[in-house]
């Protein structure tokens, strides 16, 4: 309702496996049978609220790194009949690269796509103005002369101002152009680049053409609907042709233009969609869809449950229908699975592991399960990451019910190749007879095999559990109680699925010791002397951070670097407005997003906020007034920050300290500033906290301002010459 009239829309940006997970994706419908169906969903909404603008995904790394995943989204996107209309290379990564790497790159997206391009986010960082400028003319000619490119975005082009190392991708420096900019104004004035085409013509859409296939996994012999979605914005449509493998369909000439073929084998087809408008102009389109043949387990028969399912024994069939997977490269490199090229294993022609895994992959097996109950599983796992999860869930027509989630735990320095085993029970009882269950990747991990045995659950008994919380290394006492009268053989306590300990009697205790900060799910399950199980008791142990001094309790008076503050983490010893190191010098890898810079006056903080702050150990020597000084820069007006001594939570101010604008728009030159402070003798936490941000704070010296009063100074001379601060003699009498 606000921005009626926009042209452009980049509606998604950066949803290749390995950026963070957008927190509204279960919102827009999750990967859904596609993959990608929160993105189909988001484009769906803005082509219903903006029919008219021209709407783009976007993601960075497209020409080296991510290339792969990011030509599988887009062609998701468009073979489902999502309303997309462009593709968009953010360009930040270009720097070097030559003009070969760039001419194939861009090939490679386009015959992959066929649909119109942006290059967005395009820079060069460098202060070698020759540097800058040779890959501006290695690159820009390249793709703005691409019939395919419908535009080129400059990230920011005044020196100082942009987002890369002091601003150095600016074109314009001191009010003057760099040579890339003087290049491109002339390169822009040549009849090469003022007769290159654009899809989109004055950046104006005019045909709104989309190929939607009744169906994402049809099979052999069913009849498709395919829908060929048009919108015309000046213009009347005379005729739209659909091809199927190049082969025409019946023309139509008035909306809904809806053809219905039915495939007689398996296999992949192409769409092409071909509009004629009245007065002679043509706009073209093209899809696929893949036709499967029915699933079948791949040894034959289901999987039997009570028994072991291999990871990489998932259904044949095709992604899509039996699995799904980001790009179509194993990087696992294993021929186990020549009928599933892009499923990553590693391993031989007897037996592999799923490793190399990325958020949103899954994979379907039959299994047949012999008896109605509740089922635990022991699953060989590994990952090398902080965070790695599966879920596990029965699919039924096209919805999956959801009926384990498992965390794979870091064991200590655990690598990708260290294999663990990790407990889990089904949430829900199974069903007795032949399922579909769904293997799904929360967050990346190796898994080789899950083991599943049946529980029978005690109707009488029942387990709590409670838990201290502690802090990081320190034990924490887990206790279980068992209720009812049935005799206990064992209570076993779970760590994230991994069994820490096992108590044979009462009263069952454990201990577990937390390595990292954080709330950590530990859980009990009683085993009894009749085989049966209790239900599975949980609790949450908040493992608290310990304060720490960087190097050593910092002694007052003396010297110390803003960037020296305690260890402990965020919300013990400082707190960051968000998770990101904009600064980025590696000084220090527990900073968990406050932004340390590197310059000449040391380490410090930088891309200050209001609000943020940190803390540091001190010990001072004796109580008294003390002066201390700060080095600061800072390109803007205003920035300033205060001193407080913080005493179990409650923060008493010492001092409000100003940054004088030492530059302008620039951040490179310190000065320094004074300020005094009263402490008392002893041990305590000084607090800096940022009150205006956009400073820049390294290097503190405190002396003591009242050391004068310890030296013994000896009586002045009645004629002993006197001088004011000008250094004039003002006594004895002056003449």
């Amino acid at each position: 309702a606000r921005y009626p009239d926009l042209e452009m829309i980049d509606v998604v940006n950066e949803a290749v496996a390995g950026h963070a997970p957008a927190p509204y994706k279960n919102a827009l419908g999750g990967d859904g049978i596609t993959g990608y169906d929160w993105i189909i969903k988001a484009f769906e909404m803005a082509y219903e609220r903006w029919p008219n603008a021209i709407l783009i995904y976007n993601d960075y790394n497209t020409f080296e790194h991510q290339r792969d995943g990011f030509i599988k989204i887009v062609q998701t996107l468009r073979d489902a009949g999502a309303p997309i209309d462009a593709y968009g290379c953010q360009s930040h990564d270009l720097n070097g690269v030559s003009n070969a790497t760039i001419k194939q790159a861009l090939k490679i997206k386009q015959d992959a796509l066929q649909i119109p391009m942006y290059i967005t986010e395009y820079d060069i960082g460098s202060n070698d103005d020759s540097w800058q400028e040779s890959n501006y003319k290695n690159h820009f000619k390249e793709m703005w002369e691409a019939p395919y490119c419908a535009g080129v975005t400059l990230w920011g082009w005044i020196y100082g101002t942009t987002w890369t190392t002091d601003g150095n991708s600016g074109i314009i420096k001191d009010g003057k152009e760099r040579p890339a900019l003087t290049w491109l104004r002339r390169y822009m004035k040549t009849d090469a680049a003022k007769t290159a085409k654009s899809p989109f013509p004055g950046m104006k859409k005019e045909a709104s053409l989309y190929i939607k296939p009744g169906k994402w996994t049809p099979s052999v012999n069913e009849e498709l609907p395919i829908t060929v979605r048009l919108a015309l914005r000046t213009k009347t449509v005379k005729s739209v042709q659909l091809y199927v493998n190049d082969v025409p369909q019946t023309a139509q000439t008035t909306a809904p233009f809806i053809f219905n073929y039915t495939p007689t084998e398996a296999g992949k087809y192409k769409l092409k969609a071909v509009v004629t408008t009245t007065d002679g102009q043509t706009f073209e389109r093209i899809g696929a869809f893949s036709v499967y043949g029915d699933r079948v387990p791949f040894h034959g028969t289901p999987i039997a449950i009570p028994g072991t399912l291999k990871a990489s024994d998932f259904d044949k069939g095709g992604d899509g229908l039996t699995y799904h997977d980001t790009d179509e490269k194993n990087d696992g490199k294993a021929n186990y699975r020549p009928d599933a090229p892009g499923v990553d294993l590693a391993g031989d022609e007897k037996g592999a592991m799923l490793c190399y895994t990325s958020e949103g992959e899954w994979l379907e097996y039959t299994v047949d399960v012999k008896d109605d109950g509740f089922y635990s599983f022991d699953a060989s796992v590994s990952t090398g990451n902080d965070y790695s999860a599966f879920s596990l869930g029965v699919v039924e027509k096209d919805a999956t019910t959801q009926i384990a989630k498992i965390v794979v735990p870091k064991i200590d320095k655990n690598s990708w190749g260290d294999v663990i085993t990790v407990h889990g029970r089904t949430l829900v009882p199974l069903k007795k007879g032949t399922q579909i269950i769904r293997l799904q990747i929360v967050a990346a991990c190796n898994i080789d095999k899950l083991e599943f045995s049946p529980v029978s659950l005690s109707k009488d008994g029942k387990i709590t559990l409670e838990a201290e919380s502690t802090n990081v290394g320190t034990p924490a006492t887990l206790s279980a109680t068992v209720e009812g009268d049935k005799a206990v053989k064992n209570v076993r306590f779970f760590r994230n699925g991994v069994c820490i300990a096992t108590a044979t009697k009462a009263p069952y205790m454990a201990e577990f010791t937390p390595e990292v900060k954080g709330n950590i799910v530990v859980s009990a399950i009683a085993t009894y002397e009749d085989g049966t199980e209790s239900d599975i008791a949980s609790v949450d142990i908040k493992a608290l951070p310990v304060r720490e001094p960087y190097n050593e309790v910092i002694s007052i008076p003396g010297s110390f670097q803003a960037a020296d503050f305690d260890k402990g983490g965020e919300g013990l010893t400082f707190h960051d407005s968000d998770a990101k190191d904009d600064g980025n010098a590696k000084y220090r890898t527990d900073n968990e997003g406050v932004d340390i810079i590197q310059s000449t006056e040391g380490n410090g903080l930088g891309y200050t906020n209001n609000d943020e702050w940190v803390e540091f150990s001190i010990k001072v020597k004796k109580s008294g007034t003390y002066t201390g000084t700060v080095m600061v820069a800072s390109g803007l007006k205003g920035a300033s920050f205060s001193l407080g001594l913080n005493n179990n939570g409650k923060v008493t101010k010492l001092t409000d300290v100003q940054i004088p604008q030492t530059a302008d728009n620039k951040w490179e030159t310190y000065k320094p500033v004074t300020f005094s402070v009263d402490l008392t003798e002893g041990e305590h936490i000084l607090r800096l906290t940022i009150t205006s941000g956009g400073g820049n704070i390294t290097k503190f010296t405190f002396s003591d301002s009242t050391a004068l009063d310890d030296i013994e100074m000896a009586p002045a001379s009645k004629n002993a010459p006197a001088y004011n601060l000008q250094g004039i003699r003002v006594a004895p009498d002056y003449k």
